[in-house]
């Protein structure tokens, strides 16, 4: 007899080909779905994060989402985020400059009317607790192709001895040579000549002009305005002596690309008001400085694209908070944009050979300790993989009064697919310091991000393997880095990449901020333009995760470099170390201001009592955040306390 299912089994035959057919169209998809649970139910457990941390988004606001690509912690707890116009041209031209205040404490935002494109600018904290803002955008970079009228740079000439000239913006040049003529597009004030005499006899031996520099433009588009030689140019407008005293040289002025250009002005946020305001104008227009502070409280500007789009050729200045103007140093010495030059104790600087982005590949680039009142230059040696310096982090290594610095991956000059691995170290102490290499990162990062933990412990996350995470090359990893062990630990992932316009910053409870990304692509194959990561996220380390932490119940928010200052606790008993932490200013993995300072300790059963060393160039005068830590490294929350 011929076997027939019965109607029952038909159902489950059906059922169970539905099912199978449905399991291999859906199977993928359940698959990542369930992963993906599972993922977060591990990531989420108590115990995991009490080893590796969290990493959660912090929920902004659609109105206030901006592409931040600077930002710094404040004396009153909030972080100014500053975008500028953001890497947007649209924005640039319509004017739009933005920045927003968050207060971690309450998660409130607030929109900042911001002057002036602080895009690309430099910034430090002042010892009165403000922000000082120098430089930013003048001019958006023109692509070869995208530029239509021939033009660059004009050095314009000033042999009077007895006065200086000032030509407005808008001045014709004409070339004696090749008849083109070319205009300014800005204005220009060109010095006098400077008497030059014999030393020994004192006979005048001749005058050595005033020389300014301006960018000139053809009046109309095309090729025939370009010219490949040397020209003298005369000045249309001059009269008398002027007409033969003032003129223009110019070397090539052709439709090659056009880089960004800088801006001069310079401001101060107020904290308090929550308002920025402006002061003396640098000296020189800048576009990706450095603003280093020094042992006397003054700042140093260094380095920068000037207003026609060329390395600010070694003029460097130093702005005065008293006064608030700027006055040059006197001395000449050239860097690469965005130099990682850091205050060391004795008042001398330490360039450790990280910037970000513009320069010759071969000057300005070897790392060293600087003499700013003599200008010497001491080179260190021993530095890994020294032609992948660019886009790499440097970080001062607690505690500060050691004089150790790390050099964290890095990748080749301009848009070069090249990055390192390396962790540099060198210890400034030393009689002949040299570097060496440390534990190494999984691979080349360019671009990490690295924040001073209160546990003393440094969270390097972030970064891509190429420039700008082309390819795809984002590198979704956060490590801990324990300095007296040199070694990294492998903590939470974020759930975004950083690369280009990232950075961090330590939060006064503990926690660390992430922000910014700017990839050139995105996707892994290069076909699609990237936009602006505007998601912030929030990192939570594992001392955050232990039962009890420490905490300060009252003490002073002044304490004199010398002097101590008692801070009454329940804790007493298991606080072991006391440290101030600088907050941070940070931009294109720059950040000169934060420094660990290791503070002598002294117990009672209800108070502890910190003592700050007596050194102004290691304790710079401004407010720091206190922490206290146990003997498990478990720290309190920062205290503000103010150096005067």
């Amino acid at each position: 007899m011929k076997y027939r299912p019965s109607r029952r089994t038909r159902r489950l035959a059906i059922g169970t080909a539905v099912v199978l057919a449905l399991a291999a169209t859906n199977g993928p998809w359940l698959y990542r779905f369930g992963t993906e649970r599972y993922h977060t139910y591990a990531v989420n457990r108590p115990d995991y994060m009490a080893a590796n941390g969290h990493w959660d988004f912090l929920d902004v606001p659609s109105e206030h989402r901006i592409n931040t690509i600077h930002a710094a912690l404040l004396h009153t707890g909030k972080v100014l985020l500053v975008a500028g116009s953001g890497n947007n041209q649209k924005n640039f031209d319509a004017k739009t400059f933005r920045s927003v205040l968050w207060d971690p404490e309450t998660g409130a935002f607030k929109d900042i009317p911001t002057p002036k494109d602080m895009f690309c600018a430099g910034h430090t904290q002042l010892p009165d607790g403000k922000l000082l803002i120098a430089g930013g955008t003048k001019r958006y970079e023109k692509l070869e192709g995208d530029v239509t009228k021939a033009g660059g740079l004009m050095i314009v000439h000033n042999e009077d001895p007895d006065k200086p000239v000032t030509l407005p913006a808008g001045t014709r040049f004409t070339g004696k040579g090749n008849g083109r003529t070319y205009v300014s597009k800005d204005p220009v004030l060109v010095p006098r000549a400077t008497k030059v005499f014999d030393e020994k006899t004192g006979a005048f031996l001749r005058n050595d002009p005033g020389l300014g520099r301006i960018y000139v433009e053809a009046r109309k588009s095309g090729t025939r305005y370009e010219t490949g030689t040397e020209d003298n140019y005369r000045i249309a407008g001059l009269t008398g002596s002027d007409t033969h005293n003032v003129y223009g040289i110019a070397q090539k002025l052709a439709l090659d690309k056009k880089d960004f250009q800088g801006i001069r002005e310079a401001f101060e946020f107020d904290p308090v008001a929550e308002k920025y305001l402006p002061v003396d104008p640098m000296n020189e227009a800048r576009w990706y400085p450095t603003l280093t502070t020094l042992k006397d409280g003054r700042v140093l500007s260094l380095s920068g694209l000037d207003e026609i789009g060329q390395i600010v050729p070694g003029k460097d200045e130093i702005y005065d908070p008293k006064t608030r103007t700027w006055a040059y140093t006197g001395v000449v010495r050239k860097f690469p944009t965005y130099p990682a030059v850091f205050l060391l104790n004795d008042g001398t600087l330490f360039y450790s050979g990280s910037n970000a982005g513009y320069g010759p590949a071969d000057e300005g680039r070897d790392p060293g300790v600087w003499d700013l009142d003599t200008n010497t230059f001491t080179t260190i040696p021993g530095l890994g993989d020294p032609d992948l310096m660019e886009t790499s982090a440097t970080v001062r290594l607690p505690p500060a009064q050691d004089e150790r610095f790390m050099v964290i991956g890095g990748g080749g000059v301009g848009e070069s697919a090249k990055s390192s691995e390396k962790s540099r170290l060198v210890d400034l102490r030393e009689p002949h310091p040299e570097f060496r290499d440390g534990a190494s990162l999984s691979g080349g990062t360019r671009y990490p991000s690295a924040s001073l933990l209160p546990d003393d412990s440094v969270l390097v996350t972030g970064g891509s393997g190429d420039y700008r995470g082309r390819g795809g090359s984002n590198i979704l990893q956060a490590r801990l880095y324990d300095a007296a062990s040199d070694t990294y630990t492998r903590v939470a992932d974020p759930a975004v990449g950083r690369n280009y316009h990232s950075g961090s910053v330590l939060l006064p409870d503990g926690r660390v901020m992430i922000f910014g990304s700017d990839s050139l692509y995105a996707d892994g194959a290069n076909t699609r333009p990237g936009t602006f990561e505007q998601r912030v996220e929030i990192y939570s380390p594992p001392y955050l995760y232990r039962d009890t932490r420490p905490e300060l119940t009252a003490g002073p928010e002044r304490i004199r470099r010398g002097g101590t200052g008692l801070f009454t606790t329940r804790d007493a008993a298991t606080i072991t170390s006391a440290k101030l932490i600088r907050p941070s200013a940070v931009t294109h993995v720059t950040d000169t201001d934060q420094r660990s300072v290791a503070l002598d300790l002294e117990k009672a059963s209800d108070s502890v009592t910190v003592t700050v060393p007596d050194n102004r160039a290691l304790v710079p005068s401004g407010w720091y955040m206190l922490f206290v830590t146990d003997a498990e490294g478990t720290p309190s929350e920062g205290t503000w306390v103010e150096i005067p």
